[in-house]
């Protein structure tokens, strides 16, 4: 008997009927629809949306970098990789640019990175004022700005974009940085009880 092959018919079929089971849950979670010719009230806001986001991953990253051990700063999985510590500082130099540009502060006038080797203090402290940035740049963005166009590096991107942008760069670097600490024999902040 030969082992059935999933055909790419039966996974486009799959995939249909998922996004058909999923719809309905999300209905339900808005609130009743309106009567005919009645404006419809939205239960959420793109700001708000991607604001709750950026919270969420802005109090895990926090977390697991106070939970790392300052010894563990240095720590790297294989030769190749990225220190913990150069992860940490990544995400404080994405957010510094990215935040700092759409508040218009000057690159100049960005809080100083340390290198990866300084101690721990410092390189919280340097997340720390990314965030601070940062949360300036997400408590500005309204519906009536967002989509309004900044420039950074070589790229032109609305504010909502860049918001959308930074949650999920810092998804990916607070993935490594719960591995980093799974490999420490650490349970990350997401996977707290």
């Amino acid at each position: 008997m030969r082992p059935s092959i999933l055909r790419p018919a039966t996974v486009a079929l799959f995939a249909m009927l998922s996004t058909a089971i999923a719809v309905p849950t999300q209905i339900t979670a808005q609130a009743a629809p309106a009567a005919p010719g009645a404006p419809v009230k939205q239960t959420f806001t793109a700001p708000a949306d991607v604001q709750h986001s950026y919270e969420g991953l802005k109090t895990n990253i926090l977390k697991a970098a106070d939970k790392m051990p300052a010894e563990s700063f240095v720590f790297r999985p294989t030769p190749d990789v990225r220190t913990f510590a150069r992860v940490v500082n990544h995400v404080s130099e994405a957010q510094l640019r990215s935040c700092g540009t759409v508040n218009g502060t000057a690159p100049a006038s960005l809080y100083k990175m340390p290198p990866e080797t300084a101690d721990k203090a410092a390189i919280i402290a340097a997340l720390k004022a990314s965030f601070a940035e940062c949360d300036k740049a997400y408590a500005s963005l309204t519906e009536a700005n967002m989509l309004q166009a900044y420039t950074v590096g070589t790229t032109t991107r609305a504010r909502i974009s860049l918001a959308w942008g930074i949650v999920s760069h810092d998804n990916e670097q607070y993935a490594t940085l719960a591995l980093y600490l799974r490999l420490k024999g650490l349970v990350p902040p997401s996977s707290e009880k």
